[in-house]
């Protein structure tokens, strides 16, 4: 997402952004899924975890190649969702004992937009404008959903590879990001070897800010930030110019703009360079709790950003990993609950 890791894109950018102007992913490392002639059938008939999900893998494969994303409708147990957002209730009510990091994007906030949350006020917690930064560090259940099996099977399907969490978000209200695409800020060492996750934890209501994307937006022309197709800080156009050429050239191309209304349990699924953002709030007491996770490849992603130079510390769960945070082992799964579920 384009505004959220703002904090830690600087650690990305050093270690993993290419120091070449790129105008567009290279296509001799794109996932397999993304190159012409790729045989669906063939490969899912030969794909061990195809048989006993809750969805037909061949054909959300097809769906994604075509469209940029997939609805893995009804994939998450309800009782994990309630388990990891009465985990967030806690993490806001009782603020001072974590060191959870929080993005504010709040005017009084704009000189330190990221903070651990112990030193954020309740009242703004509670509020919008509010990311948990990657709050499965802190969760058992966030990790568990995160890797979830309906979910690491497709992806794992899409790179043909083992799949690791890079990141996750929680939201209680509606982002209102404008229109963006993941991989212009979300970094992997293989920029097309991304992926997203948006788990609706609650049913999302048309004024609540939803989510919307343009169906087949990933295979439009990159945009160019003026020294290539990642926005960092030697870019010469920003995020608003980046949103106004995507509104326009998904126009150009005839690509509908879609809103997500999906159910608790739904997980939306989007390819890297699908163009998405969230809709204004149009009722403000309405939430829209959702859990973001942004994934890649083995082949792309082999170091905690934070710690780019040092073997990792793996969570393994479904066959896929996540890292554990060198910077925070204190905090490493301190919601535990989730381990008898």
């Amino acid at each position: 997402m384009s505004s959220l890791f703002d904090k830690l894109k600087s650690v990305a950018k050093r270690t993993l952004m290419p120091e070449k102007t790129v105008k567009e992913f290279d296509y001799a490392t794109l996932p397999w899924i993304d190159k012409e002639g790729a045989d669906i059938d063939a490969f899912v008939k030969q794909h061990p975890a195809a048989k006993g999900l809750s969805y037909d893998l061949a054909e959300k494969m097809k769906f994604w190649k075509k469209n940029g994303y997939v609805i893995l409708e009804q994939s998450i147990q309800k009782e994990w969702l309630d388990q990891l957002w009465n985990e967030v209730e806690e993490l806001i009510d009782h603020h001072e004992k974590y060191e959870t990091l929080i993005r504010i994007d709040l005017p009084e906030y704009q000189s330190k937009p990221v903070q651990p949350i112990k030193d954020v006020p309740k009242k703004v917690l509670n509020g919008p404008y509010i990311k948990f930064m990657d709050f499965h560090e802190n969760s058992v259940i966030g990790k568990k959903i995160m890797l979830h099996k309906n979910i690491v099977t497709f992806l794992q399907a899409v790179f043909n590879d083992k799949v690791i969490a890079m990141q996750s978000l929680l939201f209680k209200y509606g982002s209102q990001q404008a229109t963006h695409q993941d991989f212009a800020y979300v970094v992997s060492e293989i920029p097309s070897h991304l992926a997203a996750a948006w788990i609706a934890l609650e049913d999302v209501h048309i004024d609540s800010g939803p989510l919307f994307y343009y169906p087949g937006s990933h295979t439009i022309g990159k945009f160019d930030f003026g020294n290539g197709i990642f926005f960092n800080n030697k870019s010469t156009l920003n995020p608003n110019d980046f949103a106004k050429y995507l509104d326009q050239t998904c126009q150009n191309a005839g690509l509908k703009k879609e809103t997500l209304l999906i159910k608790k349990g739904d997980v939306l699924l989007w390819h890297a360079a699908l163009a998405h953002g969230g809709d204004e709030i149009r009722n403000k007491a309405l939430t829209r709790k959702s859990y973001v996770c942004h994934y890649s490849s083995d082949s792309a992603f082999k170091h905690h950003r934070q710690s780019p130079n040092t073997e990792p510390i793996r969570r393994t769960i479904n066959e896929a990993d996540v890292f554990v945070n060198p910077q925070m082992l204190d905090q490493e799964d301190i919601f535990a609950e989730g381990k008898k579920m």
